[in-house]
């Protein structure tokens, strides 16, 4: 199709699709947008050689219009995005730690550590195997040859140790 006939057709439906789709969208410039991603389309199946298969261009262009509109009204709602002023969003609380608690969080760690190099290789390997680094027991079992109940002991006093040992850190912040 030339370009001419692209322009005509530009010139002839711009408007009436605009103001269909405006109505569709309830946004001028949203409609503004697909009317011309509509054209765009349009220009496009043509140049891939598909010119025959459109017999009536006002029905393809609303067609096109349509399919545009509904798929934009979809997204909508799938992740709805609206502006917020400026304002409200100074007045959101930081996610932050304060300089407080990540000092507590310091001294816990600290702590843990500390309790951690107390247990015996094996109770510590254990911990570490399931409760840092996430492995199962049977996997821990394996690794160190021995059951799963052996494991569930050991964590179990592992556990016990460093809550016995951050009871003096944690009493001391209240």
């Amino acid at each position: 199709m030339p370009s001419s006939d692209i322009k005509r057709l530009f010139l002839a439906y711009r408007r009436e699709l605009q103001s269909y789709l405006t109505r569709k969208v309830r946004d001028a410039e949203i409609a503004a947008d697909l009317t011309q991603e509509t054209f765009l389309r349009f220009t496009e199946h043509h140049q891939g050689g598909n010119a025959a298969t459109v017999l009536h261009e006002r029905s393809y262009l609303y067609r096109v219009a349509h399919n545009l509109a509904v798929d934009h009204v979809r997204q909508q709602h799938r992740s709805p995005v609206e502006s917020c002023p400026d304002e409200v969003l100074a007045e959101l609380p930081f996610d932050y730690p304060s300089p407080e608690q990540e000092t507590a969080g310091h001294r816990d760690l600290q702590a843990v550590r500390r309790a951690l190099l107390e247990l015996p290789e094996r109770t510590r390997q254990i911990f570490v195997l399931i409760r840092i680094e996430g492995h199962p027991y049977r996997m821990a079992a394996e690794r160190l040859g021995i059951s799963e109940s052996a494991v569930q002991k050991h964590l179990a006093r592992a556990i016990q140790h460093v809550m016995e040992r951050m009871r003096p850190v944690r009493g001391a912040e209240k």
